[in-house]
């Protein structure tokens, strides 16, 4: 399994942060290739499943996620969300933490996945690949509101 782990800082109150970072169909807007539809109802919580698909045509795949964790940042609190892979071709987890920091907020982004068919010796090249995606992805829902 590659492993991955962000770290940033943002002027953003945590409230905001964490709204941006778990508007889940705005991952799309700042993932390369990549729509996003949310099956259950709103609001999100414990059991929103929601699909990535990502691709082009007869090459793209969906990666369904479920919110197992879901627990908002409040006050001095820091917010803790935990999703879990549930498609056939990737597997894995993610965790987002949005801390309270000064008038901002530090969000600590952590993944975990497995391509299956992929060796285990491409993991190093997945990890990088995986961080170059998910920084930028981190960083656009940051700095754009919605």
């Amino acid at each position: 399994m590659a492993l991955i782990r962000i770290t940033r800082e943002s002027p953003l109150p945590a409230a905001e942060a964490w709204r941006r970072l778990t508007d889940w169909q705005r991952h799309g807007d700042v993932v390369p290739l990549t729509r996003v539809r949310v099956t259950t109802p709103p609001p999100t919580g414990e059991g929103t499943v929601f699909v990535p698909r990502t691709g082009v045509g007869r090459l793209a795949f969906d990666d369904p996620m479920e919110v197992v964790t879901w627990a908002p940042p409040y006050a001095d609190t820091p917010g803790h969300c935990r999703l879990e892979k549930r498609g056939t071709f990737i597997t894995g987890w993610a965790e987002i933490e949005v801390t309270p920091h000064g008038p901002g907020s530090r969000i600590t982004w952590h993944e975990e996945i497995h391509v299956r068919r992929l060796p285990r010796r491409c993991d190093p090249l997945l990890a990088r690949a995986g961080h170059l995606m998910f920084s930028r992805a981190v960083n656009g829902l940051l700095t754009y509101g919605s």
